[in-house]
């Protein structure tokens, strides 16, 4: 197999590093990866500027490259000058992200946006995320489990225009649960402080306001009770169900 692998954490974040030689266990592995963090950028293009694309290090199972883009830069300049259409790599690994991409996280997210950016080009992908921020983070709990979900995503029929959003909680592993997006956003999401010279600054912070604390069928239930959550997440945003109402507007 031949896989592509980014991140929205950069280069040097250990996750990436972490799901690189997972991904070498099933084939040859191509890193293309921000030099450095890119979180929050969704499926942001760099569009008013010149993209780099540097070899970093090379072995007969895995290339590595820098990127000076956004993850969804990573990806596109991947596909536009790695391969080519009669050439593309099997699957699109994004992440292991530092924190977590569940609920409405996964439209902020650039590891997420990576992977609808590979899922565009038609290419099987699939983001991962673990719920802890740090860089000193511990993956290994969560390690077998990728692969394992890997391999059972990988034997599947999935349809053009279909992800999957991986978030695993941190501690002890109950299992693997397939989950829908909570329905919820971040409130209270800028902390106003004030710099030395007495000007006002803005720095980001926000709290998640779960909407539906009962539901037991989301991504943030089944992550509460200890569970790694795979939701399918699909690129068409129609909202087919208003559409056939949305009849009555025509002329």
């Amino acid at each position: 197999m031949e896989i592509l692998i980014t991140n929205d954490d950069g280069i040097k974040a250990p996750g990436i590093h972490v799901l690189a030689g997972i991904m070498q266990q099933l084939g040859h592995v191509t890193v293309v990866a921000p030099d450095g963090p890119r979180s929050g950028q969704s499926s942001a293009l760099t569009v008013n500027s010149p993209l780099r694309l540097r070899k970093k290090e090379e072995t007969p199972s895995l290339t590595v490259y820098v990127c000076n883009g956004t993850p969804a830069d990573c990806i596109k300049l991947a596909l536009d000058q790695l391969y080519n259409d009669n050439n593309k790599p099997d699957l699109v690994a994004t992440g292991i992200n530092h924190g977590s991409n569940s609920a409405i996280s996964v439209i902020y997210s650039g590891t997420m946006g990576a992977a609808m950016e590979g899922c565009v080009s038609g290419i099987l992908s699939i983001g991962f995320s673990l719920c802890n921020h740090a860089m000193e983070a511990d993956f290994s709990f969560f390690e077998a489990y990728i692969l394992q979900l890997t391999k059972r995503i990988l034997a599947m029929e999935v349809p053009y225009g279909t992800c999957f959003n991986v978030n695993a909680p941190c501690g002890e592993l109950k299992g693997i649960r397939v989950a829908r997006q909570c329905k919820g956003r971040w409130i209270k999401e800028f902390e106003k402080r004030t710099d030395p010279h007495g000007r006002d600054y803005y720095w980001m912070t926000g709290e998640f306001l779960n909407a539906e604390t009962d539901a037991n069928d989301t991504d943030e239930a089944w992550l509460n009770q200890g569970y790694i959550t795979v939701v399918p997440v699909r690129i068409d945003m129609t909202d087919y169900d208003l559409l056939t109402q949305m009849r009555s507007l025509e002329v």
